[in-house]
């Protein structure tokens, strides 16, 4: 088995750079676990816990059919002949919404179209992404395809730190200090 002098090099060595992605890792997902706990989409998503709603599995077709056609002859009049992504619809709360996810002509994403469920009205616009920008960023994608590689590169440093140091912990409970006990044993 390697000397605690070889695991210590290589903990040393991985650790020096691990170090600027742990601290990268790390401050951006507390951002993104605040931006999520106090967001606006986890506030609605508490306020609606609770609530039931009122399109049920054996509602009839026009419960959900009608709202999405106001909400599809809003959008058309709100952005003319763009493809659509995706929709979404929220059935339950007092802010029920329909979002229709719009995209480029030429690919891409566009646009956020949000309608009431109720009236179909259409509410607000917003800038519509795949993925969040802070999503992106914990994950390196935001870096592009170079990005992902770094992010599974520094995932394996972190992961290589973890065994090391491990490994460095095992050696000096189990084999460097065999004699201590309690509390000693595993804080030196």
């Amino acid at each position: 088995m390697p000397t605690p002098a070889f695991w210590r090099k290589w903990h040393r060595w991985i650790g020096a750079p691990a170090t600027i992605f742990l601290m990268f890792v790390s401050v951006t997902g507390i951002l993104l676990a605040f931006t999520e706990f106090f967001g606006e989409e986890e506030a609605a998503r508490e306020a609606n816990r609770a609530v039931v709603s009122a399109v049920r599995t054996d509602s009839p077709a026009t419960a959900w059919s009608g709202p999405l056609a106001a909400a599809m002859t809003a959008a058309a009049a709100k952005a003319p002949g763009a493809p659509i992504d995706r929709i979404t619809m929220d059935l339950k709360g007092d802010a029920a919404t329909i979002s229709i996810y719009t995209g480029k002509p030429a690919g891409g994403e566009d646009q956020r179209l949000i309608f009431d469920t109720k009236t179909g009205a259409f509410l607000r616009a917003e800038a519509y992404v795949d993925k969040p920008f802070l999503v992106r960023l914990h994950s390196g994608e935001a870096f592009g395809d170079g990005g992902l590689v770094a992010a599974m590169f520094w995932g394996l440093a972190l992961l290589a730190l973890t065994i090391s140091g491990c490994l460095l912990y095992w050696r000096l409970m189990k084999v460097d200090r065999p004699d201590r006990t309690g509390f000693k044993k595993f804080f030196f």
